[in-house]
């Protein structure tokens, strides 16, 4: 129903006195009427609806429609105003309308009172002012009627004015019964009721077991028929239901701080400065305007000024031509150019890289480990497709050398003192190594054949490539790859493997070389390195255990001839059946959440030690690549086995480390051991990463610096410090794979995304976002390795998901650290803590 509104008429008398309505108003009206005797009608429902309680029986409020309003002409605002009011309608009109409309008359509520009129005409007024609370209502007197439609003389108005001023008795409300408009069933229908009946389980089990111990072991579920029960998922229609209104209550409590500044007050001085213009005279004026000189001067320069404002109308004379050549980071999209791609079919097919390293001593060698991770039935059987491949730049097609191991490698490390000697760790949680000491000259003489663009030698069978591309003759240089192709890829093997029985009960996720300068003993304690190289190992493994690793404990590469080569494998294997070479673990941690009250083990992914080999500086080798080199002493062949010596204790070195889990914690602790075998270690715990940490790097420009990576955010690290990271980015929707210090930046690292992309941060231009994003590839980056080729190159190895690896050259904006960089990222560092103290200072004080 559409009801319109409008204010009551104005046009009524008012008293002088009292400005109360004349009897031309219904309540006027209705007082002369107080004598009288007014027909009542038979129905009670009817006598409710009047007036009657405030002294007008007379009155029926009614609501009238839009349709109501078009049959009897009485439209608001248009058939009935504020100034015409009345409106008469014959009692035939409005009985044709109950008996044509019945129930939906907008009169049928008085239809009695309508019948039982003994005049013809009916008065119906509109009420703007909603005085008897509708917008219209019924006169049901032939008295009041008239009295409304001729209202009394002056005299007879102030008779009645005065009789109005006499107060009246008061009247105790009468209380109505309620009239049901429907509004019970809105109710009962928004009623929430439990419809659904509801389920009842019982469990109970006989009284011998209560008490009884249980046993909880580990069985494959499909071993077992229907024991494996999968759990689809589903669309359930209960949440499908929009939600079209909801109550809610939302209190804003504002936080209050007081905080106040002072400036810094300086002594004030006068100070004031007197100068007085030079000025010449009018004689000089004149004489110097006048002389042949300064004619002479503007006619031989008149022609010169021309040509020079002609200039600057056309160019900008002034714009400093060195800053236009300047590459800015932020006006370039263009960080990383693509300098070689390399992936293999046959080794690399359906497999993603798990770990790259750069060789460290010979100019563009990079090797990757590419394995499948084996499933539980694959562990039985030989993972030959596991292999560690190595790249040059100059040959992107085919690989150098190829290390193979019995079981898939997940990561694996050059030795420092060493490169030829390199440890791997696999799927199975055994330590491999591998000796290629004898392809090191094949590593140094790589190069790159290329027709046309290179004058290189290539030394294959004493023959010039030069030569064959003066001649135009490639019959020679094609026989010569299908000789070299015919004898096949050069394999290598490893020549030592830890026992499985005293390895990693799962993949070691992460391995490094301790440095040269230490060793320990089984009990932790540091001890002098009197050979001088890198004999012991350090792993992790989700299975909660730290492994340290000697290599002396194993049979020594004896660097045989190349006509040996073939019996290496059976060596090793009768090395292994051998109980007196089995290689165990020097001494074993097993890192526990200190926490927790139940002694919960943690789950480590990623470990870094305080004392770390970095290589940030070039040498004379990488600056020269194409330089043959002669093979120098191998140092571990001149190394002493016997470890029954006397070795002097080192208290400066530092036995720290900081270990991410699979929980996304870092964790910092020590290896050194209380007694013998208490092999369970705690330390101190801060999660910030919502998934397992893939990276943590220390800085190789601060020692104590530690960047680590894992789930949609990094965070920057101080030792020492254990309040928590001194720097945290927000967690975004894209997860980082990987992360990289820059190797000559101090400010710079480099993350990696799920989605093919790397992430340059610059934290002196600002830490909450990254300073520039670059896409690779368009599957998820597992890897990122940076090299430094020669001063004015570097690299970065980038490798995806589908097995390719990209190696990048970085903009020389990258390579170049800024002036005072490091003394300012160290004084940012060093801000950073103390807002972490000064945090938690406030927040012991609010405690």
């Amino acid at each position: 129903m559409i009801s319109i509104f409008s204010r009551q008429s104005e046009n009524m008398p008012k008293s002088p006195k009292s400005g109360k309505t004349t009897p031309k108003s219904p309540k006027a009206s209705a007082k002369k009427q107080k004598g009288g005797k007014d027909k009542q009608p038979e129905k009670k429902d009817e006598a409710e609806l009047s007036m009657a309680a405030i002294g007008h029986p007379e009155i029926f409020p009614l609501v009238f429609t839009t349709k109501t309003q078009e049959i009897f002409n009485c439209r608001v605002d248009e058939d009935v105003t504020e100034e015409n009011c009345f409106k008469l309608i014959k009692k035939d009109d409005i009985i044709q309308d109950l008996k044509t409309r019945a129930a939906i008359s907008d009169f049928h509520p008085i239809k009695n009172t309508i019948l039982e009129y003994p005049g013809e005409e009916l008065l119906i007024v509109f009420d703007a002012n909603f005085q008897y609370g509708q917008s219209f209502y019924l006169v049901a007197s032939e008295e009041a009627k008239e009295n409304l439609l001729k209202p009394p003389e002056t005299a007879e108005e102030m008779g009645s004015e005065e009789e109005e001023e006499t107060p009246e008795a008061y009247k105790h409300p009468v209380s109505k019964p309620w009239v049901s408009l429907g509004s019970e069933k809105e109710v009962e229908e928004e009623s929430v009721k439990d419809r659904v009946k509801k389920i009842k389980y019982m469990f109970s089990r006989g009284h011998g077991m209560f008490g009884a111990p249980i046993t909880f072991t580990d069985r494959n579920a499909s071993d077992v028929k229907d024991s494996y029960i999968e759990c689809t998922s589903y669309q359930d229609k209960t949440f499908t239901i929009k939600l079209l209104e909801k109550d809610m209550g939302v209190q804003m409590v504002p936080i209050l701080k007081e905080a106040s500044t002072q400036t810094e007050w300086t002594y004030p001085k006068n100070a004031t400065t007197q100068y007085f213009p030079r000025e010449l005279s009018n004689e000089e004026k004149e004489e110097i305007l006048s002389s042949e000189k300064l004619k002479e001067f503007f006619t031989s320069v008149c022609l010169r000024m021309e040509i020079a404002l002609q200039q600057n109308e056309i160019m900008n004379a002034f714009s400093d031509d060195w800053k236009d050549l300047d590459d800015d980071l932020s006006k370039s999209d263009i960080c990383f150019k693509e300098y070689q791609t390399f992936t293999d079919l046959h080794h690399l097919k359906d497999k993603s890289i798990s770990c790259v390293c750069w060789h460290p001593t010979i100019y563009g060698i990079i090797a990757e480990s590419a394995a499948k991770q084996p499933s539980k039935k694959e562990k039985t059987k030989t993972q030959q497709d596991s292999v560690i491949i190595f790249w040059s730049l100059f040959d992107p097609i085919q690989p150098q050398i190829i290390l193979e191991c019995l079981e898939g490698v997940y990561c694996f490390q050059f030795s420092p003192s060493d490169p030829n000697i390199i440890a791997g760790g696999c799927y199975s949680g055994q330590v491999v190594l591998w000796d290629i000491s004898r392809y090191e000259e094949k590593l140094q003489n790589a190069k790159n054949v290329t027709v046309g663009m290179e004058r290189t030698i290539v030394n294959m069978s004493s023959v010039s490539l030069l030569n064959l591309l003066e001649d135009n003759d490639m019959s020679e240089l094609l026989s010569m790859e299908g000789k070299e192709s015919d004898k096949g890829q050069n394999l290598v093997r490893c020549f030592a493997s830890s026992s499985v029985h005293h390895s990693h009960e799962k993949k070691i996720t992460d391995i490094h070389w301790l440095p040269d300068n230490f060793e320990i003993n089984r009990m932790g304690e540091t001890f002098e390195n009197r050979a001088g190289i890198c004999v012991q190992l350090v792993t992790c493994s989700p299975d909660s255990l730290i492994l340290f690793w000697d290599v002396r404990d194993t049979k020594l590469p004896t660097y045989p001839s190349p006509e040996d080569e073939e019996n290496d494998f059976s060596m090793l294997t009768e090395a292994s059946n051998d109980p007196g070479l089995v290689w165990k673990p020097l001494m074993k941690i097993s890192l526990c959440d200190k926490d927790e009250e139940n002694n919960v083990k943690c789950s480590p992914t990623k470990i870094s030690l305080n004392e770390q080999h970095y290589r940030t500086k070039t040498t004379d080798k990488e600056q020269s690549p194409h330089k043959p080199q002669a093979l120098k002493e191998r140092p571990y062949a001149q190394m002493s086995v016997s470890l029954n010596k006397t070795l002097n204790a080192i208290e400066s070195v530092s036995n720290n480390f900081l270990v991410g889990t699979e929980d996304g914690d870092i964790i910092y602790s020590d290896w050194e051991m209380k007694t013998k075998n208490d092999m369970e270690k705690t330390g101190e715990k801060c999660t910030v990463h919502k998934e397992a940490v893939n990276t943590v790097q220390r800085s190789p420009f601060f020692k104590d610096i530690i960047l680590s990576v894992g789930g949609g955010n990094f965070a920057i690290w101080k030792e020492g410090v254990t309040n928590g990271p001194i720097l945290q980015s927000n967690c975004t929707s894209q997860r980082y794979t990987a992360g990289h210090w820059s190797l000559t930046r101090p400010g710079v690292f480099y993350t990696a995304t799920d989605d093919g992309s790397i992430c340059i941060w610059d934290l002196l231009k600002e830490t909450q976002k990254p300073s520039h994003i670059q896409n690779i590839s368009k599957l998820a980056i597992t890897c990122i390795s940076l090299r430094i080729a020669s001063p004015k190159q570097q690299f970065v190895a980038v490798s995806d998901d589908s097995g390719v690896l990209h190696i990048l050259e970085i903009h020389r904006k990258l390579m170049y650290p800024s002036s005072n960089e490091q003394a300012n990222i160290l004084s940012y560092f060093e801000r950073r803590v103390q807002n972490l103290k000064n945090h938690k200072k406030d927040q012991e004080a609010e405690i």
